[in-house]
């Protein structure tokens, strides 16, 4: 019996940067009423904030079931009150500064050419992690699907990356995103964190997530011995959840 559901949120729980819709949302307040529920992501606290905290309709006393690790859990939010922040590991300005240079350099390398008016910043220093989206934060989910469908242009900007800060953990995720932490920082590190906090042992945790593809940055759940299962979008998870509330 599966005590945690750990859930990848762009792809998974929601579109890429859209709001969590309410159907999901609905499931998900049925789970929380029988499992602990954890949500991991590339993506910072005020971007759980607004894709999915202000879609969650969920009454506060089932909160304290729910665990939030955003940027691949350099990051721990839980409910005592309100949402409070439990610990952070910001990047040091020196590993920042390596990492945006790094940034240039491959992207001049691969001859990746910005839209002139990109959907909001493209290099987003989360503090926790430097993240590269190609058509902007919040580009159209339309654009985004057709801008790299087959990860080729991102293996190439990644495998630049890789020659330059090879003491970095690089990994690509969502529809035109690739996440950099330090070494180590990955899936696998958060289900540490999250084993840690909760207290819950892998053998009760299921991880469900979009991009469990080698490369992909839900990959290294899978060496973790923690069960996955793979889904391509909303639709299939929310199949998932029904499946496990039967």
């Amino acid at each position: 019996m599966k005590e945690l559901i750990i859930f990848d949120l762009d792809g998974t729980l929601a579109e890429s940067k859209m709001p969590m819709d309410r159907e999901m949302s609905d499931l998900l307040r049925k789970l929380l009423r029988r499992k602990k529920v954890a949500v991991i992501s590339g993506g910072a606290y005020a971007q759980f904030e607004k894709q999915f905290l202000e879609s969650l309709d969920c009454p506060p006393d089932l909160l304290k079931n729910l665990y939030l690790f955003p940027t691949c859990a350099t990051s721990f939010y839980r409910h005592e009150d309100g949402w409070k922040n439990v610990y952070e590991e910001r990047l040091s300005p020196e590993e920042r500064d390596r990492i945006l240079a790094a940034f240039d350099e491959a992207l001049k390398e691969t001859g990746f050419v910005p839209l002139d008016r990109p959907f909001g910043e493209v290099i987003e220093n989360r503090g926790t992690q430097i993240t590269f989206s190609a058509l902007g934060q919040n580009a159209p989910i339309e654009l985004k699907r057709g801008w790299d469908p087959d990860f080729s242009r991102r293996k190439r900007i990644k495998s630049a990356l890789e020659k330059r800060v090879p003491e970095f953990e690089i990994r690509m995720g969502g529809s035109t995103s690739i996440d950099v932490t330090r070494k180590g920082i990955d899936k696998a590190y958060a289900i540490s964190k999250i084993e840690e906090q909760t207290g819950i042992s892998r053998a009760g945790m299921l991880f469900i997530g979009d991009a469990l593809f080698e490369g992909g940055n839900d990959y290294p759940v899978k060496a973790t011995g923690v069960e996955c299962i793979q889904v391509s979008g909303p639709a299939k998870t929310k199949e998932v959840i029904r499946s496990l509330l039967a």
